[in-house]
């Protein structure tokens, strides 16, 4: 059986009917729009091949949902569509390569990671600018921040 433990879904709280639910709704639920559901499965980012009635309508069910929303907090977080792809067949492929899924997961996290150790770094430098800008602005005298002779933190 297929395992993907999601954090909850937004506007998941109602049950998806036996039936399934349309494009539409799927894109409603889990935050994401239509055209982005129908990438994720000719892209191959499907765990299960989405549901379909008997006209061809696909027809989405709860698991599916928390795997859009896996796909999407995946990409939301930089993991390349390759990636992705390689993490839903390994999940598709059930038991056995538990270890290669951590090692994917693994390294992800430590590109995370590190992307928001630099973008930390980077908002500390704002913030300074912040401050300059508000004790220039409360000396009354930050009219001319670019002026020669200027100290260099103004700028």
């Amino acid at each position: 059986m297929l395992e993907v433990n999601p954090l909850p879904l937004p506007g998941a709280t109602r049950s998806v009917p036996e039936a399934g639910l349309s494009i539409a709704e799927a894109a409603r639920r889990t935050g994401t729009s239509v055209h982005t559901l129908r990438y994720y499965e000719r892209a191959g980012l499907v765990v299960t091949p989405v549901g379909r009635t008997a006209g061809g309508r696909r027809r989405y069910q709860q698991f599916d949902l928390e795997w859009i929303v896996v796909c999407t907090k995946l990409r939301a977080t930089g993991m390349p569509i390759k990636a992705i792809r390689r993490y839903a067949e390994l999940v598709s492929a059930g038991r056995g390569n538990e270890q290669e899924r951590l090692a994917l997961l693994e390294a992800h996290c430590a590109e995370v990671t590190a992307k928001l150790a630099e973008i930390q770094e980077n908002l500390r430098l704002i913030d300074h600018k912040i401050d300059v800008y508000r004790g220039r602005l409360a000396a009354g005298d930050a009219d001319r921040p670019w002026a020669p002779g200027r100290p260099a933190d103004v700028r």
